[in-house]
């Protein structure tokens, strides 16, 4: 559990690092975030041995990886400019709807049956969003960007059949030519930040591995964690985000804006409440099916 709350917690307090990084633009910001993950991705592949592995990767599985890296380098992209813009507020909302926008991706692309409790979430979501959209004047759309390509990113990783290492390795791979081609770009029509200064250049590398300690840490501990304490714990990431919008960042906070996150926040209760209660009936069914097939389950058949 140690490994999964750190994971999460690290993620909580990315607002306070990619603030550090107001002086370039978002796309600057998320081209070196790339290109500085693979290159710390590959040296953890190259000191492990693993390097060779990302050979046997065929053509289906580069083309999910091209569908992750796309949908985790807009997700990135919008993430780095709610927090510079003043929006990690925003941005907490998009990662608390983020398990209800998968919900209703399964419902849409699987044609999923839901629970009547999966149903009044997703309804306490739609209003929560509709309560927002009258309060900002406008539709969330920071919030509702990063929950649908974070959940898009999310669908491709459960199917695509590579470890947290190889997959983040493929993803960068992928993106690193178009990465590159644009730091090169800007750098030779001299509006890279990066150069700019020995400081702008060490809070860009440090983006790597910034990107990289949490996933290795989530990845430990969703080997090790039950998925039941996961779901629980993935809350922790925008409740510290949000902390940090309004205690840190002072960003305002109206009382239709917190009626708005209390609907979501109601729907998180239900929905994580009926996903507690059907592992637990999962479980229960598994250790009665586990007794009646024990040693003397069919002693009523082997007396003569």
């Amino acid at each position: 559990m140690t490994f999964g709350a750190s994971a999460y917690f690290l993620w909580g307090l990315f607002p306070a690092f990619f603030g550090l990084l107001a002086f370039a633009s978002p796309a600057e910001v998320v081209a070196q975030r790339i290109l500085w993950t693979l290159v710390v991705v590959l040296a953890v592949l190259a000191v492990s041995g693993r390097v060779r592995e990302l050979r046997g990767i065929g053509g289906r599985v580069w083309l999910l990886a091209a569908v992750a890296s796309a949908a985790i380098a807009l997700n990135w992209g919008v993430y780095v400019y709610g927090v510079i813009s003043g929006h990690v507020v925003e941005c907490a909302l998009g990662y608390f709807i983020n398990p209800l926008v998968t919900v209703a991706f399964g419902v849409v692309i699987f044609r999923e049956r839901l629970t009547r409790a999966q149903w009044a979430a997703l309804t306490l979501g739609a209003t929560a969003v509709a309560v927002l959209t009258l309060d900002y004047g406008r539709p969330p759309i920071i919030a509702l960007a990063l929950a649908c390509s974070f959940a898009t990113y999310g669908l491709v990783k459960k199917v695509i059949p590579l470890d947290a290492l190889r997959g983040i390795a493929a993803e960068g791979i992928v993106a690193a030519p178009f990465a590159l081609a644009f730091a090169i770009g800007l750098t030779v029509t001299g509006h890279s930040e990066f150069t700019s200064a020995p400081a702008h250049t060490a809070l860009m590398a440090a983006t790597g591995p910034v990107t990289l300690v949490p996933l290795l840490l989530f990845a430990v501990a969703a080997q090790r964690v039950a998925l039941s304490t996961m779901g629980l714990l993935q809350y922790l990431t925008p409740a510290l985000q949000m902390a940090w919008g309004v205690a840190v960042a002072h960003e305002p906070m109206p009382a239709s804006r917190w009626a708005g996150f209390a609907l979501i926040w109601a729907a998180l209760a239900i929905f994580t409440s009926d996903a507690l209660l059907r592992t637990r009936r999962a479980r229960r069914a598994s250790r009665d099916v586990t007794t009646d097939s024990g040693p003397h389950a069919n002693d009523a058949e082997a007396i003569p």
